[in-house]
Protein backbone atom coordinates (compact mmCIF):
# COMPACT_ATOMS: atom_id res chain seq x y z
CA UNK A 1 0.00 0.00 0.00
CA UNK A 2 0.88 3.45 -1.08
CA UNK A 3 1.82 5.83 1.93
CA UNK A 4 -1.31 7.95 0.99
CA UNK A 5 -3.65 5.31 1.33
CA UNK A 6 -2.02 4.15 4.69
CA UNK A 7 -2.68 8.29 6.00
CA UNK A 8 -6.48 7.49 4.26
CA UNK A 9 -7.03 4.87 6.54
CA UNK A 10 -5.49 6.25 9.64
CA UNK A 11 -7.43 9.40 9.28
CA UNK A 12 -10.52 7.62 8.59
CA UNK A 13 -10.03 5.01 11.58
CA UNK A 14 -9.58 8.18 13.63
CA UNK A 15 -13.05 9.54 12.76
CA UNK A 16 -14.05 6.79 13.18
CA UNK A 17 -12.86 6.22 16.98
CA UNK A 18 -13.42 10.25 17.16
CA UNK A 19 -17.68 9.68 16.23
CA UNK A 20 -17.35 6.71 18.71
CA UNK A 21 -16.31 8.22 21.77
CA UNK A 22 -18.58 11.36 21.26
CA UNK A 23 -21.28 8.97 20.81
CA UNK A 24 -20.03 7.27 24.45
CA UNK A 25 -19.97 10.60 25.32
CA UNK A 26 -23.26 12.35 24.59
CA UNK A 27 -25.69 9.71 23.02
CA UNK A 28 -27.51 8.90 26.82
CA UNK A 29 -29.82 12.57 27.39
CA UNK A 30 -25.88 14.42 26.52
CA UNK A 31 -24.28 11.92 29.22
CA UNK A 32 -21.87 9.09 28.42
CA UNK A 33 -23.14 5.42 27.31
CA UNK A 34 -21.33 4.81 30.78
CA UNK A 35 -22.72 6.76 32.76
CA UNK A 36 -26.52 5.95 31.42
CA UNK A 37 -25.45 2.22 32.26
CA UNK A 38 -24.76 3.21 35.76
CA UNK A 39 -28.08 5.32 35.95
CA UNK A 40 -29.93 1.85 35.28
CA UNK A 41 -28.50 0.06 37.14
CA UNK A 42 -29.19 2.21 40.09
CA UNK A 43 -32.94 2.16 39.49
CA UNK A 44 -32.73 -1.45 38.82
CA UNK A 45 -31.29 -1.71 42.34
CA UNK A 46 -33.73 0.79 43.68
CA UNK A 47 -36.62 -1.51 42.36
CA UNK A 48 -34.90 -4.63 44.07
CA UNK A 49 -35.08 -2.77 47.47
CA UNK A 50 -38.52 -1.81 46.34
CA UNK A 51 -39.33 -5.52 46.45
CA UNK A 52 -37.31 -6.61 49.88
CA UNK A 53 -38.91 -3.35 51.84
CA UNK A 54 -42.62 -4.93 50.73
CA UNK A 55 -41.45 -8.42 51.79
CA UNK A 56 -39.01 -7.63 54.32
CA UNK A 57 -38.88 -4.51 55.85
CA UNK A 58 -42.83 -3.61 56.26
CA UNK A 59 -43.12 -7.89 56.99
CA UNK A 60 -40.99 -6.96 60.01
CA UNK A 61 -42.63 -3.96 60.93
CA UNK A 62 -46.56 -5.87 60.95
CA UNK A 63 -44.49 -8.88 63.28
CA UNK A 64 -43.92 -5.59 65.87
CA UNK A 65 -47.13 -4.25 65.46
CA UNK A 66 -48.94 -7.68 65.92
CA UNK A 67 -47.36 -8.15 69.52
CA UNK A 68 -48.55 -4.70 70.63
CA UNK A 69 -52.26 -4.75 72.51
CA UNK A 70 -53.42 -1.75 70.27
CA UNK A 71 -54.43 -1.88 66.29
CA UNK A 72 -53.12 1.08 65.68
CA UNK A 73 -50.04 0.47 65.22
CA UNK A 74 -50.73 -2.24 62.52
CA UNK A 75 -53.21 0.12 60.73
CA UNK A 76 -50.77 2.85 60.70
CA UNK A 77 -47.90 0.40 59.19
CA UNK A 78 -50.83 -0.84 56.20
CA UNK A 79 -51.13 3.00 55.70
CA UNK A 80 -47.92 3.88 54.95
CA UNK A 81 -46.81 0.53 53.43
CA UNK A 82 -47.51 1.92 50.16
CA UNK A 83 -45.40 5.61 50.55
CA UNK A 84 -42.70 3.20 52.20
CA UNK A 85 -42.25 1.07 48.88
CA UNK A 86 -41.93 4.46 46.63
CA UNK A 87 -39.05 5.79 48.51
CA UNK A 88 -36.53 3.60 47.60
CA UNK A 89 -37.47 4.59 43.83
CA UNK A 90 -37.07 8.11 44.95
CA UNK A 91 -33.95 7.97 46.19
CA UNK A 92 -32.84 5.45 43.17
CA UNK A 93 -33.84 8.09 40.61
CA UNK A 94 -32.21 11.02 42.32
CA UNK A 95 -28.48 9.25 42.03
CA UNK A 96 -29.45 8.29 38.27
CA UNK A 97 -30.17 11.88 37.95
CA UNK A 98 -27.09 13.25 40.00
CA UNK A 99 -25.10 10.76 37.00
CA UNK A 100 -26.39 11.96 34.29
CA UNK A 101 -26.92 15.33 35.20
CA UNK A 102 -22.74 15.85 35.08
CA UNK A 103 -23.09 19.30 33.69
CA UNK A 104 -26.30 20.68 35.18
CA UNK A 105 -28.42 20.36 31.80
CA UNK A 106 -30.90 18.38 32.95
CA UNK A 107 -33.01 20.93 34.78
CA UNK A 108 -36.27 19.04 34.91
CA UNK A 109 -34.65 16.20 37.37
CA UNK A 110 -34.88 18.49 40.29
CA UNK A 111 -38.11 18.84 39.73
CA UNK A 112 -39.10 15.12 39.09
CA UNK A 113 -37.84 14.30 42.34
CA UNK A 114 -39.29 17.30 44.33
CA UNK A 115 -42.69 15.94 42.62
CA UNK A 116 -41.90 12.73 43.61
CA UNK A 117 -41.15 13.68 47.79
CA UNK A 118 -44.18 15.71 47.56
CA UNK A 119 -46.38 12.84 46.47
CA UNK A 120 -44.97 10.62 49.30
CA UNK A 121 -45.54 12.80 52.08
CA UNK A 122 -49.19 13.26 51.25
CA UNK A 123 -49.80 9.77 50.02
CA UNK A 124 -48.46 8.68 53.45
CA UNK A 125 -50.78 11.55 55.41
CA UNK A 126 -54.16 10.87 52.99
CA UNK A 127 -53.53 7.13 54.03
CA UNK A 128 -52.70 8.02 57.90
CA UNK A 129 -56.04 9.81 58.31
CA UNK A 130 -58.11 7.08 59.03
CA UNK A 131 -56.43 4.94 61.27
CA UNK A 132 -55.61 8.18 63.35
CA UNK A 133 -58.82 8.71 62.81
CA UNK A 134 -59.88 5.23 64.24
CA UNK A 135 -57.90 5.69 67.37
CA UNK A 136 -59.35 8.74 68.74
CA UNK A 137 -62.38 6.88 70.60
CA UNK A 138 -63.09 10.05 73.18
CA UNK A 139 -63.20 12.10 69.37
CA UNK A 140 -66.12 10.37 68.43
CA UNK A 141 -67.95 10.25 71.75
CA UNK A 142 -68.34 13.56 71.53
CA UNK A 143 -69.20 14.57 67.52
CA UNK A 144 -70.07 10.70 66.71
CA UNK A 145 -69.22 8.19 64.68
CA UNK A 146 -70.57 9.46 61.63
CA UNK A 147 -69.54 13.13 62.17
CA UNK A 148 -65.96 11.71 62.42
CA UNK A 149 -66.33 9.64 59.48
CA UNK A 150 -67.30 12.77 57.65
CA UNK A 151 -64.20 14.71 58.78
CA UNK A 152 -62.06 11.72 58.05
CA UNK A 153 -63.42 12.13 54.50
CA UNK A 154 -62.87 15.46 54.11
CA UNK A 155 -59.15 15.48 55.43
CA UNK A 156 -58.41 12.82 52.92
CA UNK A 157 -60.58 15.11 50.15
CA UNK A 158 -58.09 18.25 51.72
CA UNK A 159 -54.66 16.01 51.42
CA UNK A 160 -55.38 15.38 47.77
CA UNK A 161 -56.22 18.53 46.99
CA UNK A 162 -53.11 20.09 48.48
CA UNK A 163 -50.64 17.75 47.38
CA UNK A 164 -51.82 18.35 43.49
CA UNK A 165 -51.23 22.26 44.47
CA UNK A 166 -47.85 21.45 45.74
CA UNK A 167 -46.68 19.34 42.87
CA UNK A 168 -48.27 22.11 40.38
CA UNK A 169 -46.79 24.80 42.52
CA UNK A 170 -43.21 22.99 42.05
CA UNK A 171 -43.39 22.95 38.43
CA UNK A 172 -44.17 26.80 38.56
CA UNK A 173 -47.84 26.30 37.50
CA UNK A 174 -49.75 29.03 39.24
CA UNK A 175 -52.56 27.77 41.36
CA UNK A 176 -54.12 30.94 42.40
CA UNK A 177 -55.68 31.36 38.84
CA UNK A 178 -56.91 27.72 38.56
CA UNK A 179 -58.40 27.96 42.00
CA UNK A 180 -59.92 31.65 41.13
CA UNK A 181 -61.44 29.77 38.04
CA UNK A 182 -62.73 26.75 40.27
CA UNK A 183 -64.24 29.22 42.50
CA UNK A 184 -66.12 31.02 39.34
CA UNK A 185 -67.18 27.39 38.34
CA UNK A 186 -68.48 26.22 41.81
CA UNK A 187 -70.46 29.18 41.71
CA UNK A 188 -72.20 28.27 38.23
CA UNK A 189 -72.66 24.90 39.96
CA UNK A 190 -73.89 26.29 42.80
CA UNK A 191 -76.44 27.89 41.62
CA UNK A 192 -77.85 24.60 39.86
CA UNK A 193 -77.17 22.10 42.38
CA UNK A 194 -78.83 24.21 45.55
CA UNK A 195 -80.56 21.28 46.36
CA UNK A 196 -77.30 19.17 46.62
CA UNK A 197 -76.04 22.28 48.88
CA UNK A 198 -79.13 21.73 51.32
CA UNK A 199 -79.31 18.43 52.21
CA UNK A 200 -75.42 18.70 52.47
CA UNK A 201 -76.59 21.34 55.15
CA UNK A 202 -78.98 19.35 56.38
CA UNK A 203 -77.17 16.23 56.91
CA UNK A 204 -74.55 18.12 58.95
CA UNK A 205 -77.24 19.91 61.28
CA UNK A 206 -78.56 16.60 61.59
CA UNK A 207 -74.90 14.95 63.10
CA UNK A 208 -74.69 18.04 64.75
CA UNK A 209 -78.41 17.28 66.66
CA UNK A 210 -77.30 14.05 66.96
CA UNK A 211 -81.09 13.10 66.39
CA UNK A 212 -80.08 9.60 65.24
CA UNK A 213 -76.75 7.67 64.14
CA UNK A 214 -76.57 4.07 62.40
CA UNK A 215 -78.32 1.61 63.83
CA UNK A 216 -81.21 3.56 65.23
CA UNK A 217 -85.06 2.76 64.43
CA UNK A 218 -86.60 5.97 63.18
CA UNK A 219 -89.92 6.62 61.95
CA UNK A 220 -90.76 10.43 60.17
CA UNK A 221 -94.49 9.93 59.46
CA UNK A 222 -95.20 9.86 55.87
CA UNK A 223 -91.50 9.36 55.00
CA UNK A 224 -90.33 6.45 56.32
CA UNK A 225 -89.99 4.28 59.63
CA UNK A 226 -86.91 1.52 59.71
CA UNK A 227 -83.26 1.23 60.44
CA UNK A 228 -81.05 3.70 59.88
CA UNK A 229 -77.46 1.98 57.91
CA UNK A 230 -75.73 4.68 56.39
CA UNK A 231 -75.69 8.91 56.40
CA UNK A 232 -74.25 10.26 53.62
CA UNK A 233 -73.51 14.00 52.71
CA UNK A 234 -76.63 13.91 50.09
CA UNK A 235 -79.00 11.10 51.64
CA UNK A 236 -79.87 8.65 54.05
CA UNK A 237 -80.34 5.03 53.58
CA UNK A 238 -83.03 3.96 55.96
CA UNK A 239 -83.85 -0.14 55.85
CA UNK A 240 -86.96 -0.85 56.21
CA UNK A 241 -89.00 -3.85 58.33
CA UNK A 242 -89.14 -5.64 54.98
CA UNK A 243 -85.83 -5.51 54.51
CA UNK A 244 -85.68 -2.91 51.57
CA UNK A 245 -83.61 0.22 51.15
CA UNK A 246 -85.06 3.66 51.02
CA UNK A 247 -82.70 7.06 50.35
CA UNK A 248 -84.18 9.70 52.37
CA UNK A 249 -82.73 13.17 51.16
CA UNK A 250 -81.35 14.47 54.48
CA UNK A 251 -83.76 17.52 54.19
CA UNK A 252 -86.47 15.55 54.86
CA UNK A 253 -85.25 13.93 57.72
CA UNK A 254 -84.16 17.89 58.95
CA UNK A 255 -87.42 19.24 57.79
CA UNK A 256 -89.77 16.75 59.61
CA UNK A 257 -90.09 15.65 62.98
CA UNK A 258 -88.35 12.16 63.26
CA UNK A 259 -89.38 9.84 65.88
CA UNK A 260 -86.26 8.35 66.91
CA UNK A 261 -87.97 4.81 68.79
CA UNK A 262 -83.89 3.86 69.84
CA UNK A 263 -83.77 6.38 72.10
CA UNK A 264 -86.82 5.14 74.42
CA UNK A 265 -85.42 4.61 78.26
CA UNK A 266 -88.55 1.79 78.45
CA UNK A 267 -91.29 -0.10 76.64
CA UNK A 268 -94.98 0.48 77.63
CA UNK A 269 -97.96 -1.70 77.92
CA UNK A 270 -101.08 -0.39 78.38
CA UNK A 271 -104.22 -2.78 78.69
CA UNK A 272 -107.62 -2.46 79.28
CA UNK A 273 -108.65 -5.55 80.59
CA UNK A 274 -112.73 -5.90 80.34
CA UNK A 275 -114.14 -8.30 82.95
CA UNK A 276 -117.88 -9.25 83.40
CA UNK A 277 -120.54 -6.90 85.58
CA UNK A 278 -121.33 -10.06 87.90
CA UNK A 279 -117.55 -9.54 89.29
CA UNK A 280 -117.82 -8.63 92.59
CA UNK A 281 -115.67 -5.87 94.56
CA UNK A 282 -113.67 -8.56 96.36
CA UNK A 283 -112.69 -10.01 93.38
CA UNK A 284 -111.54 -6.96 92.13
CA UNK A 285 -109.68 -6.08 94.55
CA UNK A 286 -107.72 -9.52 93.89
CA UNK A 287 -107.40 -9.53 90.73
CA UNK A 288 -106.03 -5.74 90.77
CA UNK A 289 -103.80 -6.99 93.94
CA UNK A 290 -102.50 -10.00 91.86
CA UNK A 291 -100.91 -8.22 88.59
CA UNK A 292 -99.38 -5.50 90.82
CA UNK A 293 -97.74 -8.39 92.45
CA UNK A 294 -96.28 -9.77 89.35
CA UNK A 295 -95.29 -6.42 87.81
CA UNK A 296 -93.36 -5.83 91.22
CA UNK A 297 -91.85 -9.41 91.93
CA UNK A 298 -90.31 -9.44 88.15
CA UNK A 299 -87.49 -7.78 87.36
CA UNK A 300 -88.24 -7.49 83.40
CA UNK A 301 -91.00 -4.37 84.70
CA UNK A 302 -89.60 -1.10 85.88
CA UNK A 303 -91.42 0.24 88.22
CA UNK A 304 -92.13 4.61 90.63
CA UNK A 305 -89.96 6.04 90.72
CA UNK A 306 -88.30 5.63 87.23
CA UNK A 307 -91.70 5.36 85.72
CA UNK A 308 -95.52 5.54 86.37
CA UNK A 309 -97.00 2.10 86.81
CA UNK A 310 -101.15 1.67 87.38
CA UNK A 311 -103.67 -1.15 87.52
CA UNK A 312 -106.95 0.61 88.63
CA UNK A 313 -110.35 -0.06 88.37
CA UNK A 314 -110.61 2.71 85.47
CA UNK A 315 -114.27 2.71 84.63
CA UNK A 316 -117.75 0.68 83.53
CA UNK A 317 -117.91 0.34 79.92
CA UNK A 318 -120.91 -1.09 78.33
CA UNK A 319 -120.53 -4.56 78.50
CA UNK A 320 -117.81 -5.06 81.12
CA UNK A 321 -115.93 -3.76 84.11
CA UNK A 322 -112.68 -1.94 83.33
CA UNK A 323 -109.76 -2.16 84.71
CA UNK A 324 -106.72 -0.18 83.47
CA UNK A 325 -103.37 -1.67 83.45
CA UNK A 326 -100.31 0.87 82.41
CA UNK A 327 -96.92 -0.05 82.70
CA UNK A 328 -93.27 -0.30 81.55
CA UNK A 329 -90.83 -2.85 80.79
CA UNK A 330 -86.51 -2.23 81.26
CA UNK A 331 -86.39 -3.53 77.83
CA UNK A 332 -86.30 -1.79 74.51
CA UNK A 333 -85.77 -4.93 72.21
CA UNK A 334 -89.19 -5.36 70.50
CA UNK A 335 -88.84 -9.36 70.21
CA UNK A 336 -88.10 -9.18 74.19
CA UNK A 337 -90.54 -6.64 74.79
CA UNK A 338 -93.53 -9.32 72.38
CA UNK A 339 -92.32 -11.89 74.86
CA UNK A 340 -92.72 -9.97 78.22
CA UNK A 341 -95.97 -8.95 76.86
CA UNK A 342 -97.50 -12.47 76.48
CA UNK A 343 -96.29 -13.68 79.84
CA UNK A 344 -98.26 -11.01 81.32
CA UNK A 345 -101.17 -12.14 79.47
CA UNK A 346 -101.13 -15.56 80.66
CA UNK A 347 -100.28 -14.56 84.24
CA UNK A 348 -103.97 -12.20 84.01
CA UNK A 349 -105.54 -15.09 82.29
CA UNK A 350 -104.59 -17.26 85.05
CA UNK A 351 -105.19 -14.38 87.81
CA UNK A 352 -108.95 -13.70 86.10
CA UNK A 353 -109.74 -16.86 86.00
CA UNK A 354 -108.45 -18.00 89.72
CA UNK A 355 -110.85 -15.30 91.09
CA UNK A 356 -113.79 -16.93 90.21
CA UNK A 357 -114.87 -15.00 87.03
CA UNK A 358 -113.96 -14.38 83.44
CA UNK A 359 -113.37 -11.62 80.64
CA UNK A 360 -116.56 -9.59 79.33
CA UNK A 361 -117.25 -9.44 75.74
CA UNK A 362 -119.64 -6.86 74.15
CA UNK A 363 -123.54 -8.10 74.88
CA UNK A 364 -127.10 -7.05 75.21
CA UNK A 365 -129.43 -8.40 77.43
CA UNK A 366 -133.45 -8.02 76.91
CA UNK A 367 -135.86 -8.65 79.91
CA UNK A 368 -139.31 -9.60 78.90
CA UNK A 369 -142.70 -8.98 81.01
CA UNK A 370 -144.90 -11.88 80.86
CA UNK A 371 -147.93 -9.69 81.61
CA UNK A 372 -147.89 -7.10 79.33
CA UNK A 373 -150.47 -7.66 76.19
CA UNK A 374 -148.56 -7.62 73.14
CA UNK A 375 -148.93 -4.75 70.39
CA UNK A 376 -151.15 -4.94 67.67
CA UNK A 377 -151.80 -2.69 64.63
CA UNK A 378 -154.90 -0.51 64.46
CA UNK A 379 -155.47 -2.32 60.94
CA UNK A 380 -155.92 -5.75 63.09
CA UNK A 381 -157.72 -4.30 65.59
CA UNK A 382 -160.09 -3.00 63.87
CA UNK A 383 -160.89 -6.18 61.91
CA UNK A 384 -160.40 -9.15 63.60
CA UNK A 385 -159.99 -12.32 61.57
CA UNK A 386 -163.21 -14.84 62.80
CA UNK A 387 -162.13 -17.48 65.09
CA UNK A 388 -158.58 -16.35 64.82
CA UNK A 389 -156.76 -16.15 68.70
CA UNK A 390 -155.43 -12.93 69.81
CA UNK A 391 -152.08 -13.55 71.10
CA UNK A 392 -150.72 -12.06 74.54
CA UNK A 393 -146.68 -11.65 74.11
CA UNK A 394 -144.48 -10.18 76.74
CA UNK A 395 -143.37 -7.12 75.78
CA UNK A 396 -139.84 -6.32 75.84
CA UNK A 397 -138.23 -4.09 79.11
CA UNK A 398 -135.29 -2.57 79.12
CA UNK A 399 -132.81 -2.26 81.93
CA UNK A 400 -134.59 0.13 83.50
CA UNK A 401 -137.70 -1.21 83.75
CA UNK A 402 -139.36 1.06 80.86
CA UNK A 403 -141.45 -1.11 78.14
CA UNK A 404 -139.80 -1.14 74.58
CA UNK A 405 -142.22 -0.12 71.57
Amino acid sequence: MTSNTMQTVERGAGELWGQIIEVWNTSFLGASVGEGISALLVMILALTLRGLIARWIIGALKKLADKSRTNLDNAVVDALSGPLKLIPVVIGLFIAIQILDVHGELMAGARIIQSLIAVVIFWALHNAVSPVMKSLSGLRRVLSSVMVDWIEKALRVIFVIVGAAAVLQIWDIPVGPIIAGLGLFGVAVGLGAQDLFRNLIAGILILTERRFLPGDWIKVDGVVEGTVERINFRSTVVRRFDKGPVYVPNADLSDNAVTNFSRMTHRRIYWMIGVEYKTTAEQLRHICEQIRAYLTDNAEFAGPPDVPQFVRVDSFGPSSIDIMLYCFTITRDWGEWLRIKEDLAYRIKEIVEGAGTGFAFPSQTIYLDDGAEAFLPPSLKARPVEGARQATLPAARGEDGSEAT
